[in-house]
């Protein structure tokens, strides 16, 4: 792929470490390549950061079509950036277009692009501890027509953020609300996808969570709405009575590479490893009976973040002595040394950019 670079004359400044938050400053550049029907995808360029110029009947607007993905570059103590097995988020995200009815991407090309972007930009990336580079490639349908069908025109582009903790608790336990009134995705609907779409429609149930002082929302399944699936950016594990249990992947659940990366993790120290269904009566039962050990979610953005209290229906539960526990802190420790090349990474998931 030759990309056409466009370097800015205008560099921006950038902010303090201690004031990234997440997902708030953006890089000096992003890239942009083209799709059109009958050419496929075409003229890549990386560009000054600049809001775009769309038809507002483009079909994204209207209809949802638009899928997006979420990545690290991480600067480890040498000086060097590493990415974390980027070749699965862009494998996900042909994934979601797939579903989407979005033409695929080369999985090869979209690193070798993103590869020139953060090199760009290399000098945004953060080295306070537990600082990193995020990354959201995404796709949205371009053509300005009003039907319901697929675009004949899309625009794949990539921006670059450097943050801090998602979470203002960091790695402290987090609290939990069980939805049950609302519901999030179904078996047969998209959300396996990190479809745009998929998210609004927890948005009513996070906003009712956060009123009443939760951080996130975990939901139920759609059917039998007892069923737990994951939380609102994260898959969710818990250890019950020596064993790590995590909901299987129902067509409903997002397939989580941090919840990938547990699971290979976990199984390698020996620890039993369970994926299936988990109703929340179940997970209640366990807390009653003294088996509930731990619970945490997982993903890109938090990477793991321990679980200390649960309230579902007013029944309210807290998970052990509601610190983080001991399997959590050295899941947490070994990803994120992998992640920032403190640790041997046995597995091949980091990628060296320089």
């Amino acid at each position: 792929m030759n990309i056409k670079i466009e370097r800015t004359l205008t560099p921006k400044p950038k902010p303090p470490s201690d004031k990234l938050g997440f997902g708030q400053h953006f890089t000096d550049h992003m890239f942009v390549m083209d799709y059109t029907t009958g050419r496929g995808w075409h003229d890549p360029v990386i560009i000054p950061y600049s809001p775009l110029v769309i038809d507002p009947a483009s079909l994204v607007f209207h209809y949802g079509q638009a899928v997006f993905e979420g990545l690290k570059a991480y600067r480890a103590d040498d000086g060097r950036v590493l990415m974390f097995r980027p070749e699965k988020n862009f494998e996900r995200l042909n994934a979601s277009d797939e579903r989407l009815c979005i033409p695929h991407i080369d999985v090869e090309q979209a690193i070798g692009a993103l590869i020139e972007l953060v090199k760009l930009d290399a000098d945004w990336i953060p080295s306070a501890p537990g600082t990193s580079l995020y990354i959201r490639p995404f796709v949205i349908a371009t053509e300005a027509v009003l039907g319901v069908r697929p675009s004949g025109s899309y625009k794949f582009i990539i921006i670059l953020s450097p943050v801090g903790s998602y979470y203002p608790e960091g790695i402290n336990p987090i609290k939990i609300f069980i939805e049950d009134k609302y519901v999030r995705a179904v078996r047969g609907g998209i959300g396996e996808t990190k479809g745009s779409a998929n998210y609004v429609s927890g948005m009513k149930g996070q906003a009712k969570a956060q009123a009443m002082g939760y951080s996130q929302v975990l939901w139920l399944d759609a059917i039998d709405r007892k069923y737990i699936e994951e939380v609102g950016a994260m898959n969710v594990f818990f250890k019950i009575d020596g064993e790590l249990i995590t909901p299987e992947l129902s067509g409903s659940i997002l397939p989580g590479i941090t919840r990938d990366s547990v699971i290979k993790l976990a199984s390698s120290w020996g620890v039993h490893v369970v994926e299936r269904k988990i109703s929340v009566f179940e997970l209640f039962e366990a807390h009653e009976k003294g088996i509930l050990e731990e619970a945490f979610g997982s993903g890109t953005a938090a990477v793991i973040s321990p679980i200390g209290k649960f309230n579902w229906q007013d029944f309210k539960i807290t998970v052990g002595d509601g610190d983080i526990g001991a399997f959590s802190r050295h899941v947490y420790d070994e990803l994120t040394g992998i992640q920032y090349g403190k640790r041997p990474d046995k597995f091949g998931w980091v990628r060296v950019i320089e």
